[in-house]
């Protein structure tokens, strides 16, 4: 017993030894001359370098729960890779963002390959399809085969159900780049220590199928913020980027804004800060314009410019979101799991409750 250990011991210091001496290699070399061939050349220009990003958590606002997700299941394995090369613990090979638009998901996707320190590529529908046969096989096969080199590497894919969508109506080209996609993620030729993440955000994840979902085992919904997030989001918007009026009620405007997503309240305050220039060239063009070498000075920002821009900016984001939630509730972290009994459709719904009521009777 004591020989097996010391066997599995040495085998596994040896392969972690093998993985240290090819990434010192591939650290001494760009991407462009670790891209091989014309396919794997393709997805240089989709490579961004984590020290290129420029995002980091601390400007994402709010989402706490979502960021410690993400350091559990991406940052810590990516960083500490010796803790997860035996037993069951293994690296994440597929993590899944949902939820409404505009809720910051591609911004913490782009957060995420910063902090975890990995390289990032956004891959899209174009970059794995082509007009002549055969090719969209082998853009697969670069993409992965260039991901090993730069490992560990984040391979993003924004709107995800549109390029890995259901089986149901698809093409046949659809369908052979999402089996041939599969085949690379979590297939025969798959290998734990590559260090590769399918990070997929959605806002329907409900027109994934069985085998994308059971390659995404994790599923973070990121919802549209409360009022204590919204004022998160304000803050990390205007405090040192803007000048505000003394006193500002950043909770007001929280509580102002229901219903506005992140990306809203982005757009919100763009319009905002437009109306001291507003009123400034107003000024201007009734003193005749602006006097050459004259330096303009804006005014600051109050709450009653914000409240009169919501007439320009309002929520972009249906309020009902009610199968979003229940597809959570369903499959996503931290989900009840409990089975409904009914669906979506009222009217057979009660049709039949009505018919089980008088088999009953």
């Amino acid at each position: 017993m004591c020989v097996l250990y010391c066997v599995r011991s040495l085998k596994l210091a040896i392969s972690r030894l093998k993985e240290e001496v090819m990434e010192s290699k591939t650290r001494t070399k760009s991407p462009e001359d670790l891209a091989e061939g014309k396919y794997e050349r393709i997805f240089v220009s989709s490579l961004v370098r984590p020290d290129e990003v420029g995002v980091k958590f601390d400007n994402v606002g709010a989402l706490d729960h979502v960021k410690k997700v993400l350091n559990e299941l991406v940052i810590l394995p990516m960083k500490r890779p010796d803790l997860f090369s035996s037993g069951l613990l293994r690296p994440c090979k597929g993590l899944l963002l949902f939820g409404p638009p505009g809720t910051g998901k591609t911004l913490l996707a782009k957060a995420l390959a910063t902090e975890a320190g990995a390289n990032f590529i956004n891959v899209t529908s174009a970059s794995l399809t082509s007009k002549w046969y055969g090719e969209d096989e082998k853009l697969i096969t670069a993409l992965f085969s260039f991901a090993r080199k730069i490992s560990p590497v984040i391979i993003f894919l924004d709107e995800v159900d549109g390029l890995l969508g259901g089986r149901g109506k698809s093409s046949e080209t659809s369908r052979t780049i999402r089996n041939e996609f599969m085949m690379f993620w979590d297939g025969l030729t798959s290998n734990d220590s590559h260090r590769i993440l399918i990070l997929g955000a959605t806002n329907r994840p409900f027109d994934l199928d069985e085998p994308i979902l059971r390659r995404m085992p994790r599923r973070v919904y990121v919802d549209l913020p409360n009022a204590e997030n919204r004022l998160k989001i304000l803050k990390v918007l205007l405090t040192d980027q803007e000048n505000l009026e003394s006193g500002f009620s950043f909770e007001q405007l929280a509580h102002a804004t229901d219903g506005y997503s992140g990306s809203d309240l982005k757009n919100l305050c763009v319009a905002a800060a437009y109306r001291p220039v507003e009123e400034l060239l107003q000024e201007e063009s009734k003193e005749g314009g602006r006097v050459d070498g004259g330096v303009s000075t804006l005014r600051p920002l109050k709450l009653d410019d914000f409240i009169h821009s919501k007439a320009k900016v309002g929520p972009s984001v249906l309020e009902n979101s009610f199968k979003l939630r229940e597809w959570n509730d369903q499959y996503g972290e931290g989900g009840s799991r409990r089975k409904r009994r009914f669906g979506f459709d009222l009217n057979l719904n009660k049709q039949m409750f009505d018919d089980e009521r008088a088999r009953e009777k």
